[in-house]
């Protein structure tokens, strides 16, 4: 899971991103609002820890222009009055946590956050892509990539199956059914335009003698 940290204080900044790493996270961080925006545009994040008090963009103008409905926002920040809480949560906020606080505090929120996000996310991430299951929609880096029926479901396949080996056979009996009568060579063509229309030639491994398998 990859979590942004935005933070203008360096030492708080470098505290939160070393607890989280310790306990499983990729962390990415930015020490402006204006540096956040250029991140999430070329970055898929999971969770956001964003600071109220930020030169530039504020925190609570950089929520506006974030997809929070995607994108799960913690607000960080030293003020303790109730209507700056309310109107982060009404800007889509959804936690408020005041400084300082315990980082098994921190913790817990975002374990909490990501509870009640994925109740409801239709969301696989890898790297820089996005799939959006319901809609069958997958974006780079932001922008929409077109694919066909058969490639969207032959990514899927590898997203559900990260480091695992599979056999042409495998992919498909699972891609195409159990009564294709095509050639594994459909396989390969497939593999090699998802590779090209998704940047993953470095991360969709050819398995020699067996098939593929997309690493981390």
């Amino acid at each position: 899971m990859r979590i942004l940290v935005v933070e203008d204080e360096e030492p708080i900044r470098n505290l939160i991103a070393i607890n989280l790493e310790m306990v499983g996270y990729e962390v990415l961080t930015s020490e402006d609002g204006t540096k956040a925006m250029e991140v999430l545009e070329k970055e898929p994040v999971d969770l956001i820890l964003l600071d109220v008090m930020l030169p530039g963009i504020d925190g609570f103008t950089l929520i506006e222009q974030i997809n929070v409905e995607e994108t799960p926002v913690i607000f960080l920040t030293a003020k303790e009055n109730v209507f700056d809480r309310v109107k982060g949560l009404r800007l889509g906020a959804d936690d408020y946590i005041v400084k300082p606080f315990e980082a098994v505090e921190l913790i817990a929120r975002i374990e909490a956050t990501m509870r009640r996000y994925k109740k409801s996310s239709d969301i696989l991430r890898f790297r820089n892509i996005q799939v959006f299951l319901n809609q069958r929609i997958v974006k780079l880096e932001g922008k929409q990539v077109s694919l066909t029926v058969k490639e969207f479901d032959l990514l899927l396949l590898f997203l559900q199956n990260k480091n695992i080996a599979l056999s042409r056979e495998q992919i498909i009996e699972k891609v195409w059914g159990f009564d294709y009568m095509g050639m594994t060579r459909t396989v390969d063509i497939h593999v090699q335009r998802i590779r090209e229309k998704l940047d993953l030639k470095d991360h969709i491994k050819t398995v020699f003698k067996i098939g593929y398998r997309l690493e981390e």
